[in-house]
């Protein structure tokens, strides 16, 4: 018999890795570092993150409190809403006559109404006089607490009852009345309520807050 010769099996060659491959890797590795850390530095600008940043720099971060742009921070904030009144009750609106009974021309309509009003202080109406900034301390001086909105809630008020007499229709801008009768005691209730004393006080509870996060050390917003 004539003898079988089996050529041996070629193993795949590996791929060599040139110097320059390696140092071009390390490069971009580098490269890619001291971008994440020039974002972490810039991003650092209190609390825990700052004392990390400046152990990893070796230099303390400065942040700009001057009186300037603690104005335009303020401002920023724009309409701060602080407090939320809500109220739920019934609102009653009617046409009567004055000669003929209600069963005859009368026309009464009972809403159930539930609203909110929300109030709150807009800094962007604050001057540059009523920021005070000496040193590490800064006072505040807020414009006045306001209600930005009074509204009914389409979805929770309805008509609970309504009565018309036999001589009548129901009059179709009864209803809108009695909505805009509704918002003016809503707005009435949250004045009696308080509501723009709380906002006044959560929005200074807020603002201090900040203050306190951008480095002051005594803070007085009235």
């Amino acid at each position: 018999m004539t003898p079988v010769t089996i050529a041996p099996e070629r193993l795949p060659q590996r791929r060599r890795i040139g110097a320059g491959t390696i140092l071009l890797a390390i490069f971009l590795g580098l490269l890619i570092g001291a971008g994440a850390l020039a974002i972490f530095v810039r991003e650092a600008t209190f609390g825990i993150w700052d004392k990390v940043a400046t152990r990893v720099t070796g230099r303390a971060l400065s942040i700009d409190t001057s009186q300037p742009t603690i104005v335009d921070k303020i401002q920023r904030l724009a309409r701060l809403e602080s407090v939320t009144y809500s109220m739920d009750k019934m609102v009653e609106g009617d046409r009567t006559s004055a000669i003929l009974p209600d069963f005859l021309v009368g026309d009464k309509l009972l809403l159930n109404v539930h609203g909110q009003a929300v109030a709150g202080i807009d800094l962007s109406q604050l001057k540059s006089s009523d920021v005070v900034v000496r040193g590490r301390s800064v006072t505040v001086h807020l414009p006045p607490a306001q209600i930005f909105i009074v509204a009914l809630d389409d979805s929770k008020t309805r008509v609970f009852s309504r009565a018309t007499g036999f001589f009548v229709q129901a009059d179709p801008n009864l209803e809108t009345e009695v909505r805009a009768k509704a918002e003016e005691q809503l707005r009435e209730s949250a004045q009696a309520g308080g509501i723009l004393q709380t906002a006044h006080q959560n929005a200074a509870s807020t603002l201090t807050k900040l203050l306190l996060s951008l480095g002051f050390e005594q803070v007085r917003v009235d």
